[in-house]
């Protein structure tokens, strides 16, 4: 990983980047945002900066175009907005072509995206939330990325039906998308109960600290009461802009890497004594998938390890790192605002000065730790608490009723009807039935056999993730959570011809380069170009620790096991004893290794023909 370490050079101080040299930062802005409308114009700030000035914390349209029954869309900008509610306006692109022809209006509805920090829900939750599924919303949960759910095709008509339903089992949606702190993620690692507690436990303190202070949520959703008097409300932390972008925030407890810490704005990764209880954290700043094709002034970025924080500061530090972004990020081009462009521009020692000065301490060096995969441990795991948890594996987090084969949404149901623990959902789209006493795992175990349900699958598949992408998400340029299941079944025929069945291996799909199901640190990712092409890149570490690098570009899909099965062969042949694959395709020298991101761009292609 790229640490900034300072050198000397004749221009004066400056800093070495691998794969870029030296350069020198810039010098870091003063005071908060600003959030007058006449001076964000003067200053050329993004359109979505005025959008939120003029919002009144988050309001904008939305009640009066809650109200507007002929059409089943919002504005345009309040379409951005109602992303802090936790919000997407979609519509289905199967069908749009034949509705331009008949000249009817797209068929829109909402993704729906909930906050569960830790991805912890009860039973009574699973049932209300799969009640929701099957009345307002297209009859699946969808276990996301991020570690919650969200509801795809929910029609406007329903939005306030659908938000109630949430809010009746103590869960909400509140900046669950948007320029604020989105969902926290923590460690689910069921073998170790006390550490899970304690990331769970800071994961949830975390979000609901910097959790949004408005109440517009309960007032347009819920039909709260209005903030009366002609007081304004008033944003401690975000203000009335909130934060230029997005901002993602997780919990690792090691050797697992689940969360893929390196891939987002802020971790902690738990320091752990001889008997598992966490004595601190590391604290990672910087990371981000998302980058947009042809820029190369966007890329992705792995995290830096920043420093070390004990445990009674996590969250002052969690707050200050989130602070400064709020301060220092670009709010003049979205497309390189998020915080690893701002660590790029100011560098991490000015960054870390600054969050030490709001934190009024130092923060520590780093302490050693180690990951041995982002994966998910299947089937039943006995936690050292004695209660046990059962991994099952559900295919891009889709719960539905397969034909003809798992029953997800109905055995899960039934499974929270006599469950007495609770369900964890995993960074990696698959759902933990947790807490299990001993004389309740032959019941469950039973239901999940009654209905199908995975407790693994192939080496590959098990490693796999892909975004929903077509035919609901508006950026999509390709297939991905539809077309990946046929892809892994090709590639594993490919893989066993070569005796590499149970080779784990990471593979991860995106309609887009937005990033969503994190590609960019798998071992083979793929990323959506248009119809049925990708890019295709290679080289990830196992651990999630490092980036890819393109590999080949605009690949038709019938072309990507013409284009594997090469390097299978290779790595079959030539492979050291434990040696994954990403680290092999660097290694025999088939494509460059990236370092960070600033790197990313270079050096791309093949490097040498696989034979």
């Amino acid at each position: 990983m790229d640490d900034h370490k300072p050198i000397e050079t004749v221009d004066g101080p400056a800093f070495e980047t691998p794969g870029v040299g030296a350069r020198r930062y810039e010098t870091p802005p003063t005071g908060r945002p600003i959030d007058d409308p006449v001076a964000a114009k003067e200053a050329g700030l993004a359109h979505n900066e005025h959008l939120k000035i003029a919002s009144r914390f988050l309001r904008g349209g939305l009640a009066e175009g809650l109200l507007q029954h002929a059409t089943g869309a919002i504005t345009e900008d309040d379409g951005q907005l109602v992303k802090f509610h936790g919000m997407y306006m979609q519509d289905d692109r199967d069908i749009r072509a034949e509705r331009t022809k008949k000249k009817l209006e797209k068929a829109y509805s909402f993704m729906i995206r909930l906050r569960i920090a830790g991805g912890v829900v009860t039973p009574k939750q699973w049932l209300v939330l799969d009640d929701i599924a099957t009345t307002y919303a297209n009859g699946t949960l969808r276990a996301t990325t991020r570690q919650t759910f969200q509801y795809h095709g929910v029609i406007k008509s329903n939005l306030k039906r659908t938000m109630a339903a949430i809010d009746s089992c103590l869960l909400d949606t509140i900046a669950a998308c948007g320029d604020v702190n989105r969902n926290v993620m923590a460690a689910t690692n069921p073998a170790q109960s006390g550490a899970h507690k304690a990331a769970y436990e800071l994961g949830k303190t975390i979000s609901d600290t910097l959790l949004p202070k408005t109440n517009a949520w309960r007032e347009i959703w819920l039909d709260g009461e209005k903030v009366v008097g002609g007081e304004e409300e008033f944003e401690p932390v975000y203000g009335k802009t909130y934060l230029p972008r997005k901002f993602k925030i997780v919990v690792a407890v090691p050797p697992s890497n689940e969360v893929d810490i390196f891939a987002h704005d802020l971790g902690f990764i738990a320091i752990l004594d001889k008997s598992n209880k966490v004595t601190g954290w590391n604290v990672t700043v910087g990371g981000g998938m998302g980058m947009t094709h042809g820029e190369p002034d966007t890329f992705p970025r792995t995290a830096d390890v920043m420093g070390f924080c004990k445990p009674e500061d996590a969250l002052k530090v969690a707050e200050a790192v989130m602070t400064v972004q709020r301060d220092w990020g670009n709010r003049k081009n979205r497309k390189n605002a998020r915080l690893k462009y701002t660590i790029e521009r100011y560098g991490l020692d000015a960054f870390r000065a600054e969050v030490e000065n709001r934190i009024g301490k130092k923060l520590g060096a780093p302490k050693p730790f180690t990951f041995d995969g982002n994966g998910d441990r299947y089937g039943w795991t006995e936690g050292d608490d004695g209660r046990h948890h059962l991994t099952l594996y559900v295919p891009s987090g889709r719960i539905k009723d397969v034909d003809d084969g798992p029953q997800f949404l109905s055995g899960l149901r039934r499974i929270a009807e006599a469950h007495e623990g609770d369900f964890r959902l995993t960074g990696n789209q698959n759902v933990i039935i947790a807490n299990v006493p001993a004389k309740k795992r032959g019941q469950i175990e039973a239901l999940v056999d009654e209905y199908h349900l995975t407790k693994g699958a192939g080496a590959l598949r098990r490693n796999s993730m892909a975004c929903v992408a077509l035919p609901t998400c508006g950026l999509a340029l390709a297939e991905s959570e539809r077309y990946l299941p046929d892809l892994i079944s090709e590639l594993e025929e490919s893989l066993a011809s070569h005796g590499l069945q149970d080779e784990d291996i990471t593979i991860r799909s995106t309609g887009c380069p937005n990033g969503c199901a994190r590609p960019y640190i798998a071992e083979i990712g793929l990323v959506g170009r248009g119809p049925e092409r990708y890019h295709l890149y290679l080289g990830a570490a196992f651990d999630g620790s490092r980036l890819s690098k393109l590999y080949k570009e605009d690949v038709e899909a019938k072309d990507i096991r013409p284009t594997l099965d090469p390097l299978f062969a290779d790595y079959a042949k030539s492979r050291k004893p434990g040696e994954h694959f990403g680290d092999f395709v660097i290694r025999a020298g088939h494509v460059a290794k990236t370092t960070n991101g600033p790197d990313f761009h270079d050096r791309i292609g093949a490097l040498k023909p696989a034979s």
